[in-house]
């Protein structure tokens, strides 16, 4: 287990659902990605990130899907690419990311807690 953190510190990580509107491949990526545009909803809005999820999804099989990402990171450029929230997933067997995401349809923009 790793260092234990303070309430408040878990508190400043926001974390929320957004809806993928639009994936498209990012050849530009030093490793295999895809270019994602999520919405978060009338409070954040559109917001983009690059993915290094190319191993179990297509960009057409993500439209629509619904996942969670952290929006208060600061935005960080990706090659040609600005990335805006980090989407979150976990690691299957071969460590390639599965994605996370509410079990159920949720409201866009829902913080997780």
């Amino acid at each position: 287990m790793s260092d234990r953190i303070a309430w408040a510190d878990f508190e400043k990580v926001e974390i929320r659902v957004g809806r993928i509107t639009r994936a498209e491949p990012f050849p530009e990526a030093r490793r295999p990605a895809f270019k994602l545009w999520l919405d978060f909803g009338p409070e954040i809005g559109e917001r983009k990130s690059s993915a290094q999820i190319t191993r179990h999804y297509v960009p057409d099989g993500l439209i629509g899907r619904q996942v969670l990402a952290v929006v208060n990171f600061p935005p960080r450029q990706i090659g040609p690419f600005m990335s805006e929230v980090l989407v979150l997933g976990l690691p299957d067997e071969a460590g390639e990311v599965v994605l996370i995401g509410p079990e159920r349809e949720v409201p866009v923009g829902g913080r997780m807690y």
